[in-house]
């Protein structure tokens, strides 16, 4: 599920990035007919799309799969629980096992919690790391493919901004 959200997060982060493959002003200096730009728009984008693998047509995608989610550390209850055994022979010792078994539950869940508390930020990090990296990659290819069209085009005869 978590995988999920994260695939939905980056697809936000990219979507506004992801307008069609004509986000330019395109001046035929040339005096091209419109029959001549659109074949020369069509050609530049094959030919953009050919020289850097980038298809602006095409749904973003992740070029990597999102961190995996480690085994849960931790955890109130566990930390309670493995608290209370050790405070148990602890306190047997001492000669009160159910104060030792008491006192070893509370610090146990405290340190239970937050081992757990640490793995979920860490996990988030992580989660929020890789939607920078498939952003900043999507990006990178992106401003590639639209330095080949635009160059096509000027190549061309046309006015690019």
């Amino acid at each position: 599920m978590k995988t999920i959200i994260t695939a939905c997060a980056l697809l936000m982060f990219l979507a506004p990035a992801t307008g069609g493959a004509q986000d330019f002003f395109i001046y035929p200096a040339k005096g091209q007919s419109q029959d001549q730009q659109e074949q020369d728009k069509y050609s530049c984008y094959q030919w953009a799309k050919g020289q850097t693998g980038f298809d602006p047509m095409e749904a973003p995608r992740a070029t990597a799969p999102p961190p995996a989610q480690e085994a849960a550390k931790g955890g109130l209850f566990k930390g309670a629980a493995r608290g209370a055994l050790a405070g148990l022979a602890v306190g047997a010792i001492a000669g009160d096992a159910g104060k030792g078994a008491a006192i070893g539950a509370a610090g146990g869940g405290l340190i239970g919690g937050a081992r757990r508390s640490d793995q979920k930020r860490s996990e988030a990090h992580n989660r929020d790391q890789w939607a920078r990296d498939q952003t900043q990659q999507y990006t990178q290819r992106r401003n590639s493919y639209n330095r080949a069209y635009t160059g096509c085009l000027e190549g061309r005869g046309y006015t690019v901004k």
